[in-house]
């Protein structure tokens, strides 16, 4: 991965360039989940260290990001989708994003660990380690089933928000970590139906290339029905409620209306005719469905007054 023939013109690295690594755009989808699991943990947290926590899974986040960069340089160069990114472009040198993830993975670890507690560390650092080995050096080029299994590592920050907080593991955290685990396939899949053509070039096994468009829209409905009974369980637990509820039956019925239409498609022609708008759709509405169930438990934690143990 470390092959200088994966850039065929080296350039100076900017600051922005070397933020671009940690995939900024992700990093605030877990840095979000992550504050929602800290902010509805009835436990006091001083706002240093909920700050402090934030921060560390933030930056082991974007450690994992590096990491997955610089052992996907190679396929990266050839996917439209990611030719622009750092390495691939000649902006940053593998071995620079190497360096960075490692040291940044360490930093993030052993800062989480002395100021708030050692669980929310290797919980933290189990996340960094499924990401970078499991799901990109193992998962990713070896089975149609990369993004399933693999999902679990941008499903944990939850878990390790409220970590920070408790110092344990409960059935909430458990269940928030299970929303985003069943959530990632149906999202992943609507956008690989629309960049299936990026994955075959690059050579990776994206259900969409093994099994083809029609199995892939089979998957996402049927994740989807999956999905429905996590999101309302958490409604009966101690950081549920009404507007919780409320909100999940709506969000369900939005979302499965989505993948519904996914599914019911009658011909790979009409998908293309219409430039897969339904996947798209599908792919936004996913993230306004996981953004919204997470802030309805803020809601609900803020109306209880337990937000941060009442911070």
């Amino acid at each position: 991965m470390t092959d200088a023939s994966l850039q065929d013109t080296t350039y100076e690295a900017s600051m922005g360039d070397y933020f671009a690594l940690l995939k900024p755009r992700v990093m605030s989808l877990v840095v979000f989940t992550a504050l929602a699991g800290l902010f509805v943990a009835p436990v006091p947290v001083h706002p240093f260290i909920a700050f402090v926590g934030i921060l560390c899974i933030a930056v082991g986040a974007g450690a994992s990001a590096a990491l997955n960069m610089w052992w996907d340089a190679d396929i990266d160069r050839i996917m439209k989708r990611t030719v622009g990114r750092p390495i691939p472009s000649g902006r940053v040198q593998p071995e620079e994003a190497l360096a960075i993830g490692l040291a940044l993975s360490g930093f993030s670890v052993v800062l989480l660990g002395l100021a708030a507690n050692w669980l929310a560390a290797g919980l933290l650092a189990f996340t960094i380690f499924f990401y970078a080995v499991v799901y990109t050096i193992w998962l990713k080029r070896s089975t149609p089933q990369n993004i399933v299994i693999g999902g679990l590592s941008g499903a944990l920050p939850p878990m390790i928000g409220w970590a920070v907080a408790t110092g344990t593991v409960t059935v909430e955290s458990a269940l928030m970590v299970a929303l985003i685990f069943m959530w990632t396939p149906p999202h992943f899949w609507s956008l690989a139906i629309f960049v299936k053509s990026d994955y075959g070039r690059a050579g990776v096994p994206m259900l969409t290339e093994t099994h083809g468009r029609r199995v892939t829209r089979n998957h996402i409905l049927g994740y989807m029905v999956a999905l429905v009974p996590v999101s309302l369980a958490i409604a009966f637990t101690s950081i549920g409620g009404p507007i919780y509820l409320v909100t999940a039956v709506a969000l369900n019925l939005w979302f499965g209306k989505a993948c519904y239409d996914v599914w019911a498609r009658k011909s790979e022609g009409e998908a293309e005719a219409d430039r897969f708008a339904l996947e798209r759709r599908a792919f936004k509405v996913s993230l306004a469905y996981l953004f919204l169930h997470f802030t309805a438990l803020m809601a609900e934690a803020a109306l209880r007054g337990v937000g941060f143990g009442g911070w």
